[in-house]
């Protein structure tokens, strides 16, 4: 994230913010929210934008004012109830969600090139997949580096070619029976389930730790160096989350036909078969699975590390609460794609707009010194779970 020279450059450091944010989910709920919105598309990206882009960059820029602690930014709703929280959170973005989810996602995008493997299907796949990430969690040595380095611009490359090769010929997306208030609703919420505001809160430390330079004296004025370079370095990965959020939404709204059926964890893989043939499916299904693959080992080892060190004494090693982690990961993951969406999406209706006002509230604290939290906070939630259920 920085120049020969040591400062702290906003284009590495924007590509890094949106490497950390960019995962197999952020594909598919777009090409999900286009199949369905249609004509209607506009106002349904307007509303991901605000919870899949605006959302996570906020959340980013209140961590980095918390020096990347979220211990320290989740006690400020009680240390106790901050301690579940961090907890709940991580058992969601790992073992019960996160991690087996990608799984699926990998697996759908694979499948119809794996139809000729003899006993090949989610199950077998899951296991392998899940013995992959153990071995590199375990001891990762260069792979994530080398995957980092050259994984995202292939990825983007794949993605792009769709994108370009779409655009040709691109036919007008199908009337939507939606109304304009119903489609931004719909993308609004599919936002929630890119799970970038939560993950934000765990992965935030490594871009603050990657821009100090540990030479340089902490001071009023390196800090606000590096919130600048970090400011701008989010609306670089913003940009880059919007325009992949545009144009796979705009593809999925005007494909909807030839997508009719094709449930949301399998559209890429139909997308690039239908625009680019079968070899060149399989190259990106390839990169999806990688970049999937990324994903799952950094959110097991995350919430692995949070396990070992929350046991007494740590009693509990490190390899043996991966291998805890990673198992209910296999069981969960059996329950395909849809399955884990089932239980997952009511949770994040539920928590995420608490979530959003605990962000809004840390930042004002940290820049204008506003105390209150607490009331605001349980306040949303309990206003949130009244609407959901009366």
């Amino acid at each position: 994230m920085k120049t020969q020279s040591g400062k702290p450059s906003i284009w590495s450091t924007g590509f890094a913010m949106f490497a950390m944010f960019f995962g197999a989910g952020n594909i598919v709920f777009p090409l999900t929210l286009g199949q369905i919105s249609m004509d209607q598309n506009f106002w349904g990206v307007l509303g991901m934008s605000l919870t899949a882009v605006i959302v996570p960059i906020m959340g980013l820029m209140a961590m980095l004012l918390f020096d990347g602690d979220y211990n320290k930014f989740f006690e400020r709703v009680g240390k106790i109830p901050g301690f579940i929280m961090i907890a709940i959170i991580l058992a969601v973005l790992g073992p019960f969600a996160g991690v087996p989810r990608c799984v699926t996602i990998s697996y759908a995008t694979l499948a119809p090139f794996l139809e000729n493997v003899p006993g090949m299907n989610l199950i077998t796949f899951s296991a392998l997949n899940i013995l992959l990430i153990f071995f590199l969690t375990v001891s990762p040595g260069k792979i994530l580096d080398v995957i980092g380095k050259f994984l995202t611009p292939v990825l983007l490359i794949s993605l792009g070619v769709i994108i370009f090769k779409g655009i040709f010929g691109i036919p007008h997306a199908d009337h939507s029976a939606l109304t304009r208030w119903e489609t931004f609703s719909t993308g609004f919420l599919s936002g929630y389930n890119t799970m970038d505001l939560l993950a934000t809160f765990f992965f935030s430390s490594v871009v603050l730790l990657c821009l100090k330079d540990n030479k340089e004296k902490s001071t009023s004025e390196t800090r606000r160096k590096i919130m600048k370079v970090a400011g701008i370095g989010g609306l670089v990965a913003a940009s880059l989350l919007t325009i992949i959020y545009v144009s796979f939404s705009y593809l999925a709204a005007a494909y909807s036909s030839s997508l009719g059926g094709v449930p949301g964890h399998e559209m890429l893989g139909t997308l690039a078969r239908q625009l680019l043939g079968p070899y060149a499916g399989l190259i990106v299904a390839i990169t999806v699975f990688f970049a999937c693959l990324t994903t799952e080992i950094a959110l097991a080892a995350v919430a692995s590390r949070f396990l070992s060190d929350v046991i007494p004494k740590k009693k509990l090693p490190y390899v043996a609460a991966l291998g805890i982690v990673l198992f209910i990961s296999f069981l969960v993951s059996t329950l395909n794609f849809n399955g884990i969406a089932a239980f997952l999406t009511p949770i994040l209706e539920l928590c995420y707009p608490a979530l959003i006002v605990l962000g809004i509230l840390n930042i004002m604290h940290k820049m204008w010194e506003f105390r209150p939290v607490k009331l605001f906070f349980y306040g949303t939630l309990l206003a949130t779970v009244a609407l959901k259920f009366f």
